[in-house]
């Protein structure tokens, strides 16, 4: 589909010379993206219709990390309801040794940061979806109530869920306190870090993308890159040396945070995401 007239004239103003050619590219939760030439430079170009304030929120989270953290990100152009341009960032999904290394030093800064509480600034989204973000001063209360149960009772409403899985989920966040200790202080977090939202050429990581940012726990963080295999051992060894990794992480709570990001799977998708939450419920007792 080519760019609508009005959005190309409207992207235009907003880049200030003429788009000498938009084409179509993959990916996003949100609407179309397109890859726009103008005055010799490159653009991304995503587009929401009928425009919500998804593409706005995103905006506001990628000039928060180009702004207010140590990760590379493209900093908008402008955000508005139903439209979002950026420049574009050079790069591809495919991270050799070094790169990890670099991406694992990057997240490691990040993480070190103290935030002021659990929550944000600002409700956030994360494949599209609505994440709020209250104010809590306990991370196990956050992320029982603001994740897992928050996204259970999105996947439920959406028929996604049925009533004695959302049972047992909330018996497992009534327990949370007992799995997940709590931080050394509450710091910054992507959000969605898997490979799709993250790019490098060469040896560097160039950009972030598609955040779904947050103040919480690092180890959710490090959990998630673990879901889809983003990143292999190097990664962790090099984050370690950096801020170590506590005991039981990987064996115990990796799987339990995991349990959100499964979540959103099957908010999104149903499926066999949903067997992947009743497995690892069952594994820890629930």
């Amino acid at each position: 589909m080519p760019l609508p007239e009005a959005l190309r004239e409207r992207t235009q103003e907003i880049i200030g010379a003429p788009l000498e050619g938009a084409a179509p590219l993959s990916g996003g939760c949100v609407g179309e993206v397109y890859g726009a030439h103008a005055g010799g430079r490159e653009y991304v170009v995503k587009v929401e219709t009928p425009a919500t304030d998804l593409l706005e929120t995103e905006g506001r989270m990628l000039r928060h990390l180009a702004e207010r953290s140590p990760l590379p990100a493209p900093d908008p152009l402008h955000f508005e309801p139903g439209l979002l341009v950026m420049p574009r960032i050079e790069g591809d999904h495919h991270f050799g040794p070094a790169a990890e290394e670099h991406a694992a030093d990057l997240f490691a800064a990040l993480h070190t940061e103290p935030a002021p509480h659990f929550g944000f600034e600002y409700d956030t989204v994360i494949g599209g979806l609505p994440q709020p973000n209250p104010r809590y001063e306990r991370w196990a209360d956050f992320f029982a109530e603001a994740r897992l149960l928050e996204m259970a009772g999105q996947a439920r409403t959406a028929g996604r869920l049925d009533d004695a899985l959302y049972g047992r989920i909330e018996r497992f966040a009534t327990d949370a306190a007992d799995w997940f200790p709590e931080p050394e202080h509450p710091a910054l977090l992507h959000g969605d870090a898997w490979d799709n939202n993250i790019l490098a050429a060469g040896d560097r990581i160039t950009g972030f993308i598609d955040p779904a940012l947050y103040w919480g726990h690092p180890e959710v963080e490090l959990a998630f890159t673990t879901m889809f295999r983003t990143f292999s051992d190097r990664f962790y060894a090099r984050y370690g040396e950096q801020r170590p990794i506590e005991p039981e992480f990987f064996e115990v709570r990796r799987p339990l945070y995991n349990l959100y990001p499964l979540l959103v799977h099957v908010r999104l998708f149903g499926g066999p995401y949903r067997s992947s939450v009743e497995n690892t419920l069952k594994r820890f007792g629930y």
